[in-house]
């Protein structure tokens, strides 16, 4: 069954959409079965893995008003993954939402029935808390959050995490915190690696390993509508998202793990239990 990650962050100019795009397109070269749905009105992860968002037959915004079933708005792509594209209807559907009732759950069902299809579905989210947001992380097992080292986003952060606190307890308790991605980082900066440095310190584990470099090959990409897998595999921003693909499968294999672990260790312990 898919694990389904939403990749957000109140603050733009983060690096969302290029680690949905380059995230999935990592992933789906390991290989496993990913879905990039594309939340943002801008489309920008659309255009990026070379669908034109100009000339959609149907779009996440039927999907969300419920005019057509996921299945028939789906894209391949060239990158080996499956995409549910996004373009600017986006906005009129999260106004026509407005006034529904479970307007929040719309995406939950449109993703739960394709589950046992993919084993990722990310979630690119626009860059404020939206309606189309609150969708993703109410549709999500997890939240994947992209962030530079820079002076206030700390504190954005820190005001990520109590809306998402907040939303477990009213839309979706079962919801996690994949982890801190460090993007477009510039190790000659000091004031990025005190930040680094200070993030590590507050949210330990929480932050990955891997830290996203500014990367020309990485801003390229996109206009040849290519993920940086695609594009330039041997460039430093592509080997960074391979890694960050290879910590996010191993954290799910912990995560599997720990799930196994307590029925072996009560079987265990089941023997010793029984009267001689």
């Amino acid at each position: 069954m898919a694990r389904i990650i939403a990749i957000a962050n109140q603050k733009g100019g983060v690096g969302k959409t290029t680690t949905a795009v380059n995230l999935a397109a990592a992933l789906a070269a390991t290989p496993k079965r990913v879905l990039l749905v594309d939340l943002d009105a801008q489309g920008n992860a659309t255009m990026g893995l070379g669908v034109d968002k100009r000339e959609l037959s149907a779009s996440t915004c039927d999907v969300l008003l419920e005019e057509i079933h996921a299945d028939n708005a789906i894209v391949k792509t060239d990158e080996g993954l499956d995409l549910l594209p996004g373009n600017t209807d986006l906005t009129a559907a999260e106004i026509e939402l407005m006034d529904e009732d479970g307007r929040e759950q719309r995406l939950k069902r449109a993703l739960d029935p394709l589950r046992e299809r993919y084993d990722y579905i990310l979630i690119d989210c626009p860059p404020a808390l939206s309606l189309l947001t609150l969708n993703a992380l109410t549709a999500a097992d997890a939240v994947l959050v992209p962030m530079q080292c820079e002076y206030y986003a700390l504190e954005g952060l820190t005001a990520l995490l109590q809306t998402i606190d907040a939303l477990k307890a009213k839309l979706n308790p079962g919801l996690e915190i994949e982890g801190v991605l460090r993007t477009m980082f510039d190790v000659r900066n000091n004031l990025a690696n005190a930040v680094s440095a200070e993030l590590t310190t507050h949210f330990g584990d929480k932050v990955f390993r891997t830290i996203v470099p500014r990367n020309v090959r990485l801003a390229e990409a996109p206009s040849h509508g290519q993920s940086i897998v695609g594009y330039d595999k041997g460039s430093r921003g592509a080997v960074a998202y391979l890694g960050l693909a290879g910590e996010v499968l191993r954290r799910q294999r912990e995560r599997e793990q720990q799930q196994k672990s307590p029925p072996m260790q009560q079987a265990q312990q089941a023997p010793s239990e029984n009267p001689a």
